[in-house]
């Protein structure tokens, strides 16, 4: 999943990252948008896209919420020009390109594939499940058969928002696998 807008799109485009101002990733790719319009640029430019990846969340009414895969970046489709260039460079809250020695660097198309989730259907998963705790953790178990039983986390599957914890019964360390929302941090 990522977050994007798209204008125009000419042969020659190749993928950029740009570093931004952490949190704005938004508001900068709506700046960028704005400015192109308005510098009659649109067709030197592509895709605008923020990766990220869609997680469940318990705590929010919709269930999943949308998580950036990387704060304060952002992947632009463009062709590079000095119009260009300095469009983007002279956007509120851009930092500068990705890139070594100040010159910027396209990315790889693989690279573009995998971040925009494009390739083969097994890279392709579901939302994951954010999980409170995580392993080495102690925690209490607060509902099901094992409730105020009190163990270590020893494996989270972010997947299926399963739990593996380490309870002692009977003097006994016996893994026992609960949902995420069955156990809470201590």
């Amino acid at each position: 999943m990522q977050d994007g807008a798209a204008a125009g799109g000419s042969p020659g485009m190749e993928w950029y990252v740009l570093k931004v101002q952490t949190n704005r990733e938004r508001t900068i790719r709506d700046a960028l948008l704005k400015k192109m319009k308005l510098e009659q640029l649109e067709e030197y430019f592509g895709q605008i896209v923020i990766p990220s990846e869609q997680v469940v969340d318990s705590r929010t009414k919709s269930g999943t919420v949308e998580r950036k895969l990387f704060p304060g970046y952002i992947m632009i489709e463009m062709v590079l020009n000095d119009e260009t260039w300095y469009l983007v460079r002279d956007t509120g809250g851009v930092g500068d390109f990705a890139g070594s020695a100040g010159k910027p660097l396209p990315m790889e198309p693989h690279e573009v594939d995998r971040m925009l989730g494009r390739g083969s259907e097994d890279t392709k998963t579901a939302p994951r499940v954010r999980v409170g705790v995580s392993v080495g953790e102690v925690v209490k178990v607060k509902e099901g058969m094992f409730e105020n039983f009190e163990g270590s986390v020893e494996a989270i599957d972010e997947q299926s928002g399963k739990v593996s914890v380490l309870i002692e019964i009977f003097g006994r360390s016996t893994p026992v696998e609960l949902d995420h929302w069955q156990v809470e941090q201590i």
